[in-house]
């Protein structure tokens, strides 16, 4: 079964790029998502249970996470998730993963600068000309 999610969590891991021999760019990393709630009797917040994941991301996105996220970053993930239970001869468990379609910093935390990526092949992302200056945000 396959169903769409959203996660915020810390990136526990730096993510893991890979190039296959086909050229297909993966990333993966490790995700912990922990739920806070505010216990009026302490007039505190406190940590919940955690839920790990393992985030997964294909071809530009695999680059973009690769150039962007660091371990121990607050993130959204947004993907199908997809959960498999697994055994060795001592051990059994259950793995829940997340095939990402977007991933990007979680803005509740701090901030960050975007930089759009050129594609050469891409005529719709041609570079700047001499009348854009690419460090100007365009107006909507």
């Amino acid at each position: 079964m396959s169903e769409t999610i959203t996660v915020t969590g810390i990136a526990a891991t730096a993510p893991r790029h890979i190039l296959t021999e086909a050229g297909l760019d993966i990333v993966s990393f490790r995700l912990a998502s922990t739920q806070r709630r505010y216990d009026p009797d302490a007039q505190k917040w406190v940590d919940g249970d955690t839920n790990w994941y393992t985030v997964t991301g294909f071809r530009r996105l695999a680059v973009g996470v690769t150039g962007s996220i660091r371990r121990g970053e607050h993130v959204i993930v947004t993907g199908r998730i997809r959960v498999r239970d697994w055994e060795t001869e001592d051990r059994r468990g259950t793995s829940v993963e997340i095939e990402a379609d977007a991933i990007g910093h979680d803005l509740t935390w701090g901030t960050t600068v975007y930089t759009k990526t050129l594609r050469p092949d891409d005529p719709d992302h041609a570079p700047a000309t001499d009348e854009q200056d690419p460090t100007v945000p365009t107006p909507f």
